[in-house]
This record gives structure tokens, C-alpha cells and sequence, in this order.
């Protein structure tokens, strides 16, 4: 249609009346002059106010209003209780706290947030100009009060009786770091669609904000520690349990054929919370051994999420977890007292090869000491504290079973991996289930057990191997499918990490066909989940089609590219904004991707620095020393950003104490940046909750002392 003009949609009864009747022909057009004196006779006059209707008295002023909706002067104040109801200054001291990581100080505040996103925005309209500018100012400081900043509402309001109550808040990284520069950054210039930075900037601008104003922030500093502890280090300090439970136990209950095995409690290191009386029933050839008869899952790790019996809306309601990593698989970068004894020259480099430099009952004592130790019932705690709501839990499949030739201590793990699911329960908090660690190794790095060539799907054993992986899982998933496990455990892992540009895709694919098989034959429903393999997100559309309740799991890193490590640290923020959240959302959208998309581990880790990292007496992309036989990867130039000065590991090693508040800073909004990103999917889980040393991978390390109870 030509011109400006737009046809009035209104209903009937809502458009204005008009007296004129239409113009004949044959009368001639008066004067603007003439009309406005008829236009005023008409008004003042008696007879045309006796005949009209009532309300036609008003229509003036609705006019107006309709008309200059903004410039009203008559809007309506507050009753004072409504005042008082939004007022944040009048909440009670046990809503209200310095602290803005509290749950309970937060409740009240991110209510109302999430009230006002749902109010008309026909109300907004009727402020006058200053009274709505005032109001967009309160809310504004509310929301970053609450240290919450709501999401685009069509795609990620929950849809749960919960999403109407608080959302949820985390501590960590967000509480250790805050501020941001005021001005500039990195938001994508709009070139006819929607980019992605602006939003994500918002949401850091506001939570850092909340963490400069509102409160002082305390951290936990990371007390560097030496080498030369070897495998009697730091992953087990501490007292030796009391094993208390144990009192009142007749060590002559005990068959004999158990004496001295895995079966036997009294040559357990720790029996803290476990049931002592000998069993040897089994659930799929698996011990039910320490398990207690009754369980809980009415528990919820915060007010703001359903209890564990209660269904999490997935896809709706963000996923928001940390992994356990480095316990029941070893990691080298995150325990590295474990192989800091040992001469470059013995090669100690895994899992593999400590266990068989140890030999069978060192190598038993040595790391179940580790599995007391280095995660207790104290860390569950903590992570509810923390506002976690899921944990992934990295095990390895000796914990089941061992094979000829095999080092591994067998079975030891399995018991502490029994009573982590137990204290998940307690806490509220649900399981990822994660198999770190096939036969063969899926990707031939220290943390799936054994460095070097892949034996899984590949190689003399690698079909030996992948078979062996499905009877693991049909242990794993009819042990699991238990009752019990039903509600607390609500991901289930099928391998990490399997290293797909190696191996061939088709029989990756086919493989995790066949154990999605017999994971749903032994009758656990829960949400698998499979590794996107290193390919890329985009190539995962219509792949899994026939599998029902899968999600897709991406591992997000700059530090171990060496096109990304040396990224300045605004456009590692601009990478998390746009090029993550922009993978996701094409990913979580079936016409684009695969579906259902989480994150499993990402970190706020700048370098690789963290000793051991990149393999046990390895050098770092970021000094350039890192040759390998491969010039894809090698790196013998030091990769730091540019203009950043000597690219040294020592400031990346150093304690966090130490940190300048510019850096402080900028790894809060690196943090803040990839959790909005990444819950443009499904969600996201930290690696990892706690290290020896490696300061920035440790979320538990930068826990603000207040905000743990």
C-alpha cells in the first residue's frame, strides 16, 4: 500500500465516534476558519451535551490518553502496601544480606524480577517519561541485586511450578571476581539479524556490578605447594577416619573366601557412612556391599529447584553442575603430588603406568587413601552450598571390573562411587553418571587411563575392546536401573570424550546404537548422554535419530587451541558471547542440530600453565614450549596474547591472593560470559570442583568464605 497510512485493527466499540457524516458532492468544502467556529459551536452547545451518552463526556480525555500515553501526568501511585511489597529496603534481616550469594538473602528479590517480566507492557506505556525512566533504573538495580539477569522469556523462562519461584544463584568464580570496563567491549555490530553479544554483555555488566557494589568478596587462597610428596601427597592429607562403625562388627561374620577382598570392611581405609554388615548379593554382578536398605529423595539442593522425586523440566529449567574430576579417574594436572616424586625418565605419566610402577597392594592403599581423602561428604555439602543443582561424576571402568594385563586397582572405587550417589541424595543434588575410562582408552590421553595409542574401536584389540565396553554397560545400567537410582541419578554417560576425528565415525556411532540398546533393555529411562567427539557441533544433525532421551555433550575450551589461546582477553569474551551461544542455540534447535545440548566441562582457566596439564613433565602452548610430531599442534613460539608482556607461567601460577583486581575482574566476566552461553543449551557443568594446585580450574578454591554455611 502506498503512503504511511495504516488501517485502524481496533474493534468496533474501542474506535472513536465521529459525527461527520460524508461529504456530498454538491456541498462545497468550508474554511479551516469556518470549521473550527462549528467545531466549537457544536461543543458548547447545550442540546448536543443532553442528547449524547454519558460516557461520551470522557472521551476527550481517553483520547488523550490513547493518544499521548507517555506524557500522562495521572498515573496512578502505589498503595503503600504495594510499595512495601516491592520495596527491597523493607525486607526482614533474614531476607536481606551483604552476602548476595545467599539463597535465602536473594529469594525475595529474584521473585519479584521474575514477576515483573510478566507484568503488561501496556503499564510500562502509562508512566510519564521521568516516573518510567526512574522505574526502568529500580528494576535494573533489583535484578542486579538479585545477581540474576533474566533471559530472553520466549526460549528460556521455566515452564515448572518452580520458574515461578526464585532463580537460582551460584557462587564461585562469579563471587571471587568483579568488575568490568564501563565502556566499550566487544558487541557485535548489527548487520541486518540478531548478533549475540549484546545480551551476554548485559548479563556480565550486571552480575559484576552486583559483586562491585554490593559486597566485599573473599577467596580462598590456593596454597602453592612443592613437589616431591610422589604418590603419599597432597590428595590425601589428613587425619586417617575413625571407622567408628565398625564397633560391634564380628570380624568372624566374614566368610573366609572374603577375608582380605574388596568385601572385607575391616581393611577398608574409610567406612564413614557406609553399612558394614557383610553381604555378597550383587545386582548385576555388581556388589550391593556398604549400600544402606532405605533411602530419601525428598531432598532439593535449593528451594529454587524441584526435589529430587519431583521431575526436572530439562530444555526448560538450565542444568547448572560441577564434575568431580581427578578422584576416581586420575588426572595428573589436577592431583600432580601423585607423580611428582618420580624422575621424568620412569615415565609415570597416567593412571596406567603409577599403578604398575606401585605394584597391586601399594597401589590399593595408595589411591583408596586418595578417594577418601580428596572428596568427602563435606564437598557434597559445599556444592549445595555453592547453588549447584546437578554433579557429574567421573569413574573409570576398573571400578567395575580389570582385564588381563591390566594395573588397575579394581573395584576399590566402586564403593566411594556408591556413597558420592548417597550423599548427591542427602544434598538434593542430581547425577551425571560419566565413564571417563573404556578398555583401550577412547582417545589415548592420561585422564582415560592410559596415554598414548587408542585402543578402543581401533587397533589389534580395539573390536576385544569395544565389547568389552558393552558388558560394562550392561552391569552398569542393571545396577542402576534399581529403584533406588531411579530419581537421583537423571544423566547417564556413555563415554567421555571418544576421540571421533581418529577413530571412524560410523562405528562410534554404531557402537553408542548399540549401547543406548542395552542401556534402555535393562530399563534405566534416564537422559544418556554422548560426546560430540571433537567434530563440531554442526555435524551432529540427524545423527542418534533413533535414540530416544539423548543429549549431546561439547567440551568448550580456548587454552588448548593454539588460534585461540592467544586470544586478548576481550575477544575470549567475545568468542563465549557470540561463538558458543550461537553454536548452541543451532544446536538445541532440531531443524539445525542435534537437539538436547549441554556442556560437560568448561572452565575459567586463561592458560595452560597448570602443571601436568598438558601431560605429566610437558611444557605449554603459552611459553612455546610444547613440540610434538604433529606441526598441527606443535608449539615452539610462545603463544600469549599480544601486547601482554613476557609470556611467563608464573603470574598464571600464582596464588589467587595475589591477582591484580583488573584480573580479578576479567576472569569474573569470562565466567559469567560462558554460563550465559552455554545455557543457550541445556545447561553446563564446571571442570572442576577442586585441585591440588591448578587455582583457576578449582571452582571450591574460589568459594567466598561467607558464602558456604
Amino acid at each position: 500500500m502506498a503512503g504511511n497510512h495504516k488501517r485502524d485493527t481496533r474493534p468496533d466499540d474501542e474506535k472513536p465516534r465521529s459525527h461527520a457524516r460524508p461529504r456530498r458532492e454538491h456541498e462545497e468544502r468550508d474554511s479551516p476558519r469556518t470549521r473550527r467556529g462549528k467545531r466549537r459551536s457544536r461543543r458548547d452547545s447545550p442540546q448536543r451535551h443532553a442528547n449524547e451518552p454519558p460516557e461520551r463526556f470522557e472521551t476527550k480525555e481517553k483520547r488523550a490518553s490513547r493518544a499521548t500515553p507517555d506524557r500522562s501526568p495521572r498515573h496512578k501511585p502505589r498503595s503503600p502496601e504495594r510499595r512495601h511489597r516491592h520495596d527491597p529496603s523493607s525486607y526482614t534481616s533474614s531476607e536481606r544480606s551483604s552476602n548476595p550469594l545467599s539463597l535465602d538473602s536473594l529469594a525475595k528479590l529474584d521473585a519479584y524480577n521474575e514477576k515483573q517480566s510478566q507484568r503488561p507492557q501496556e503499564k510500562e506505556r502509562l508512566l510519564a517519561p521521568k516516573e518510567r525512566d526512574r522505574g526502568h533504573e529500580r528494576r535494573q538495580k533489583e535484578k542486579v541485586a538479585s545477581g540474576r539477569v533474566l533471559k530472553d522469556k520466549s526460549k528460556h523462562r521455566r515452564r515448572s511450578e518452580y520458574s515461578k519461584q526464585k532463580s537460582r544463584v551460584i557462587s564461585g568464580p562469579l563471587a571471587e571476581e568483579g568488575n568490568v570496563r564501563r565502556r566499550g567491549g566487544y558487541i557485535a555490530e548489527e548487520s541486518g539479524k540478531k548478533r549475540f553479544g549484546r545480551k551476554c554483555w548485559f548479563s556480565v555488566i550486571a552480575v559484576v556490578l552486583l559483586l562491585v557494589i554490593l559486597i566485599p568478596v573473599g577467596v580462598y587462597a590456593s596454597k602453592k605447594h612443592g613437589g616431591g610428596q610422589g604418590a603419599a601427597g597432597l590428595s590425601s592429607h589428613g587425619p586417617d577416619p575413625t571407622n567408628a562403625n565398625l564397633k560391634g562388627i564380628n570380624q568372624n561374620d566374614i566368610p573366609a573366601t572374603a577375608k582380605n577382598t574388596y568385601l572385607d570392611p575391616f581393611i577398608w581405609y574409610d567406612t564413614t557412612d557406609l553399612n558394614v554388615t557383610y553381604t555378597d548379593d550383587t545386582v548385576g554382578g555388581l556388589s550391593v556391599m556398604g549400600l544402606n536398605a532405605t533411602w530419601d529423595d525428598g531432598t532439593q539442593a535449593n528451594e529454587n529447584v524441584p526435589p529430587l522425586n519431583k521431575k526436572w523440566m530439562y530444555g526448560t529449567m538450565p542444568i547448572r553442575g560441577v564434575n568431580l574430576g581427578g578422584w576416581l579417574s586420575i588426572e595428573p594436572f589436577i592431583t600432580p603430588s601423585l607423580f611428582q616424586s618420580y624422575k621424568p625418565n620412569q615415565g609415570i605419566i597416567d593412571e596406567y603406568t603409577l599403578t604398575k610402577e606401585l605394584g597391586p597392594q601399594k597401589a590399593a592403599k595408595t589411591l583408596e587413601k586418595h578417594y577418601a581423602m580428596f572428596i568427602t561428604e563435606e564437598d557434597f555439602k559445599q556444592i549445595q552450598g555453592a547453588g549447584f543443582d546437578h554433579v557429574r561424576i567421573s569413574y573409570a571402568y576398573w571400578a567395575v571390573t580389570t582385564y588381563p594385563g591390566d594395573p588397575y586397582v579394581p573395584k576399590i572405587s566402586w564403593r566411594y562411587l556408591l556413597r558420592a550417589i548417597e550423599y548427591c541424595r542427602k544434598y538434593g543434588l542430581r547425577v551425571n553418571l560419566d565413564l571417563h575410562a573404556l578398555p583401550g582408552s577412547q582417545n589415548g590421553w592420561n585422564h582415560s587411563g592410559r596415554q598414548g595409542a587408542i585402543g578402543w574401536l581401533n587397533g589389534t584389540d580395539g573390536d576385544l575392546n569395544a565389547r568389552r565396553s558393552l558388558d560394562i554397560h550392561t552391569q552398569l545400567s542393571t545396577f542402576f536401573a534399581q529403584p533406588r537410582y531411579k530419581n537421583v541419578i537423571a544423566i547417564y554417560g556413555l563415554a567421555n570424550e571418544p576421540k571421533m576425528i581418529a577413530l571412524p565415525t560410523a562405528a562410534v556411532l554404531d557402537w553408542e546404537t548399540k549401547a543406548a540398546a542395552i542401556v534402555r533393555k535393562s530399563g534405566m529411562q534416564q537422559y544418556l548422554v554422548v560426546g560430540d567427539g571433537f567434530l563440531g557441533l554442526s555435524k551432529w544433525k540427524g545423527q542418534l535419530s533413533g535414540v530416544q532421551n539423548v543429549m549431546l555433550d561439547v567440551h568448550q575450551y580456548t587454552i588448548f587451541n593454539k588460534n585461540q589461546i592467544n586470544f586478548p582477553h576481550q575477544k575470549k569474551i567475545q568468542y563465549a558471547c557470540q561463538g558458543w551461544t550461537e553454536q548452541m542455540r543451532q544446536s538445541i534447535d532440531l531443524t539445525t542440530g542435534f537437539g538436547p545440548t549441554i556442556c560437560g566441562e568448561w572452565s575459567q582457566a586463561d592458560t595452560d600453565c597448570a602443571v601436568f596439564l598438558n601431560n605429566v613433565n610437558t611444557g605449554t602452548r603459552w611459553e612455546g614450549t610444547l613440540p610434538t610430531s604433529d606441526p598441527t599442534t606443535s608449539v615452539t613460539t610462545p603463544h600469549c596474547p599480544p601486547n601482554s608482556g613476557t609470556c611467563s607461567c608464573g603470574k598464571a601460577n600464582a596464588d589467587p591472593s595475589g591477582y591484580s583486581d583488573e584480573y580479578k575482574h576479567w576472569l569474573m566476566m569470562y565466567a559469567e560470559a560462558q554460563m550465559t552461553s552455554f545455557e543457550a543449551g541445556w545447561g553446563w557443568f564446571y571442570w572442576t570442583w577442586v585441585t591440588e594446585s591448578a587455582t583457576q580450574w578449582s571452582w571450591k578454591v574460589f568459594i567466598p568464605q561467607r558464602a558456604v554455611t
